[in-house]
């Protein structure tokens, strides 16, 4: 079967926002108000600040204005992985800060914890299951390396599993897979729509005024006050928290420090009993190939295979459009390269193809700060691992509003910010050098050219 057939009958829509739960939107903001707290942004970051306020002080008067609908952009539309890693994963934590990474990984896992709490204590049901994750090598130079990484883990209080290739094909197979490294309880998998539906209901039931179809237009101090103008109406807050991570901040001198990057996803129809039987996957984990353009893959409730990743894409000038959704050229290779993973699985379609914008940064973590006297907080830069991290990101600008120092914000983490981006046209050839160094990597048995030293030097960098 010639694998662009599966591609026949897609929906160019995310799957996980094409259902039957999906809420009513909250109404636009018509004329003027005022709050103690004004969230911008509906995210996961947002949703989160405005819920973990509420929890630490019912009293607090809080506003959320989202330009979209709650969870429309990222945060209804990637993977489901959430990982207990704030730093992207231990090795580039354990890189930029040596010194704080033991400290870095518990507030992670006691993060991961805390958000499984909060979804029993709200009832928010999202699918979620405490799988883990497996990263699996499919090249041989990557075998050593997950051996040394399980090492690694075991050194920081994790728990890692090495398998070789009989091992791991026993868990998913796929004669691709020449080992792999089983994280066992660090990553949970959610719907991640469910996900930000469930935290919106939780606010508002909690009393946070939301409103959608409210994009917040500019944002200016007036005396000991913010003001923030929407195209009906205008907030007057005593603290902001700027959740837009991938959308143009409301602070021009934060938007160098992060650039959008297009992400793209194909969902599978439900595998039959026999489909799913030739590929084993019984405990269900979500995996990630080794490579530097890497594919990111999980099971549905229903059996679905979804199937994302690999291609990175920027377009000029950072342009965040609806029309960069959907990328033929991007589906086709990610089908081909489907079939060539799980070629046992010949025949099945996928229903649905879907892309978004990531917020990247060059540590490819959150990073923080605030302007306007403390009285406006900000934090971004999640590059595709913020399903669990946003939460830490609330807590942080949360703490940062307050002017208190905890264990959080001494981080240096927190207290420092990324190097920025060039400006264009730089950062469009440098992006494009950059991916072309890796695709070369990874055909050249994960060597890395003098350009992607060089960037690994300065800790810059770039990551699908």
């Amino acid at each position: 079967m010639d694998p662009l057939a599966s591609l026949r009958d897609i929906d160019p829509t995310p799957f996980w926002l094409d259902s039957p739960e999906k809420p009513q939107p909250a109404p636009a903001l018509v004329g003027a108000t005022a709050c103690d707290l004004l969230v911008v942004g509906g995210g996961y970051t947002g949703l989160w600040t405005a819920l973990v306020a509420k929890e630490r002080d019912p009293s607090l008067d809080v506003v959320l204005v989202e330009a979209d609908e709650a969870g429309g952009a990222a945060s209804g539309r990637n993977g489901g992985f959430v990982e207990a890693s704030l730093t992207h994963g231990l090795h580039n934590g354990l890189s930029r800060w040596p010194q704080e990474i033991g400290l870095l990984e518990r507030l992670g896992r006691e993060n991961l914890q805390a958000m499984e709490d909060t979804l029993v204590r709200h009832g928010i049901d999202c699918d979620w299951e405490r799988t883990g994750s497996l990263a699996v090598a499919t090249e041989p130079y990557q075998v050593a390396v997950l051996q040394e990484e399980a090492e690694t883990v075991a050194r920081h209080g994790g728990r890692a599993d090495y398998l070789d290739a009989d091992a791991v094909r026993a868990e998913i197979d796929s004669p691709t897979f020449l080992a792999g490294l089983w994280n066992r309880g660090d990553v949970a998998m959610v719907n991640p729509a469910r996900l930000a539906w469930g935290l919106k209901r939780a606010c508002l039931s909690l009393g946070v005024r939301i409103h959608e179809h409210t994009p917040a237009l500019s944002l200016d101090e007036q005396g000991h006050l913010m003001a923030v103008r929407t195209p009906y109406g205008r907030i007057t807050a005593h603290k902001v928290a700027l959740a837009t991570n991938a959308y143009p901040s409301l602070l021009r001198r934060h938007r160098p420090y992060t650039v959008p990057v297009y992400d793209y996803a194909l969902m599978t129809e439900p595998l039959s009993d026999e489909q799913l039987a030739a590929v084993g996957w019984r405990n269900r984990m979500g995996f990630a190939d080794m490579n530097n353009q890497f594919h990111y893959v999980r099971l549905s409730a229903d059996n679905r295979i979804l199937w994302g990743g690999y291609d990175a894409v920027y377009h000029f000038n950072g342009r965040v459009r609806p029309e960069h959704d959907q990328r033929h050229e991007t589906f086709a290779t990610l089908a081909r390269h489907f079939f060539t993973t799980f070629p046992q699985l010949e025949g099945v379609r996928f229903s649905h193809a879907w892309g978004g914008a990531i917020d990247t940064s060059t540590r490819f973590c959150v990073f923080f700060d605030t302007s306007h006297r403390g009285k406006v907080a900000y934090a971004a830069g999640y590059t595709g691992l913020g399903v669990g991290a946003t939460r830490f990101g609330a807590e942080v600008m949360l703490d940062l509003l307050d002017g208190a120092r905890t264990e959080r914000t001494s981080l240096e983490l927190v207290r420092r910010k990324p190097l920025p981006f060039p400006p264009e046209p730089i950062r469009s050839v440098g992006i494009g050098i950059t991916k072309w160094s890796m695709a070369r990597a990874d055909l050249d048995g994960g060597r890395r050219n003098l350009w992607l030293r060089t960037l690994d030097r300065f800790g810059l960098g770039f990551d699908s």
